[in-house]
């Protein structure tokens, strides 16, 4: 069964199969002995060797899908040359996924991890547009008014934002010491850099706390911090529908 290099990388979780074709043009990845650039190029699991940066990597048949709710604090990346905490520490070790893509180093909530390119591919590419459901604890009780910008869209970057779906959650009063507060649920299907954080600025009510709860039908629920599970039977049915239909 012959298959793109691209996606033999993506789905030995070496990164999402975008990135991967980003590695193999920076000549990093070998077919049998020969450094390949062209991401076109098909390889057969089987047959052939590859390898990125002279280690051999095999293709995993057995996909993995994993949920976790990343707490604020960590990175969203398999490794950190920084120091900081990152979100390979709180799954199992050798665990061979890459993160479905980013949150915010401040913020918290639902972060796939999967070795499966495709899904990858689906869930981050801007042309699939599937949404992203998140919980904003903003400063202030936003007016209707504010809350039918977000859902018109504001301009960020030259750009006015697509429409989002907004909806007021709860709020709570201010006193002499403690600002008046509310918390937003924000959907969009879009993934500009800090989106939410910055679209909740442009109407003057900047996040205090944010966290993803839910990717299309998927949903964090009672997740705890920190804390990652195996998505159902029905979850990953759900997930290879959208490898189907988008």
């Amino acid at each position: 069964m012959k298959m793109r290099l691209q996606k033999f990388l993506a789905a030995s979780g070496v990164a999402s199969r975008r990135h991967c074709e980003k590695l193999i043009a920076e000549g990093r990845a070998a077919v049998n002995g020969e450094v390949v650039t062209e991401p076109g190029i098909s390889v057969d699991p089987e047959r052939d060797t590859v390898t990125l940066d002279s280690q051999p990597l095999g293709y995993r048949l057995e996909m993995v899908y994993l949920m976790l709710n990343k707490p604020e604090g960590y990175v969203t990346t398999m490794s950190e040359q920084f120091g900081r905490p990152c979100v390979a520490e709180l799954v199992p070790p050798g665990t061979r996924v890459v993160p479905v893509g980013r949150l915010d180093y401040d913020s918290s909530g639902l972060l796939l991890l999967t070795n499966d390119g495709d899904i990858i591919y689906k869930l981050t590419h801007p042309r699939y547009g599937v949404e992203k459901t998140y919980a904003a604890a903003v400063r202030g009780v936003p007016e209707e008014a504010a809350l039918e910008k977000l859902r018109r869209g504001v301009l960020l970057d030259g750009r006015v934002t697509a429409p989002a779906r907004v909806g007021l959650k709860k709020t709570r009063a201010g006193g002499p010491e403690v600002p008046a507060q509310a918390e937003i649920i924000i959907t969009i299907h879009e993934g500009r850099n800090r989106q939410v954080r910055r679209m909740c600025e442009a109407i003057g009510h900047p996040v205090r706390a944010l966290k993803r709860v839910a990717i299309g039908e998927l949903k964090l629920g009672d997740l705890r911090k920190g804390e990652y599970r195996i998505l159902s039977k029905n979850e990953i049915e759900y997930l290879n529908y959208l490898k189907n239909v988008l």
